[in-house]
């Protein structure tokens, strides 16, 4: 039997790019597009920003995510079930900073979310919080 709960997979949309300034793209399956308003964002992409590039994305959990300039961040893992507000997410900042607002999934199941960066993991026990991570000491 098949289940009807709308669930996020690799190759669907997790989410939209709501805002883009600046040198920014999305890499998916090899390939660099814009990263550009209303661009869907889906589950396995990177989305890399330049020294003059941020990304606002809203994923579909109301999740709020913003890269700052020099970012690289992968969306790993993003599962989403719209009507009990359960699933996963799972991203990796590489370089660079993201703020992050949760969004529902936080709220219903704060231990089912992550984000990650070269040096820690980050498990969600808030709404908001800043990541910065490959910053090079002077």
């Amino acid at each position: 039997m098949l289940s009807l709960a709308p669930l996020t997979l690799a190759g669907e949309a997790a989410g939209t790019i709501k805002i883009s300034r600046g040198d920014a793209h999305i890499v998916r399956g090899g390939q660099q597009l814009p990263a550009t308003p209303g661009q869907h964002v889906e589950v396995s992409d990177s989305i890399l920003t330049g020294s003059d590039g941020t990304v606002g994305i809203t994923l579909n959990d109301d999740t709020r995510l913003t890269a700052g300039p020099d970012s690289t961040l992968e969306l790993r893992r993003f599962v989403f079930d719209s009507t009990t507000h359960q699933g996963s997410l799972d991203a990796s900042v590489q370089r660079g900073s993201l703020s992050v607002i949760s969004g529902k999934i936080a709220k219903a199941s704060p231990e089912a979310v992550s984000f990650s960066s070269p040096s820690v993991t980050l498990g969600v026990r808030g709404t908001r919080f800043i990541i910065k991570a490959g910053q090079e000491e002077n």
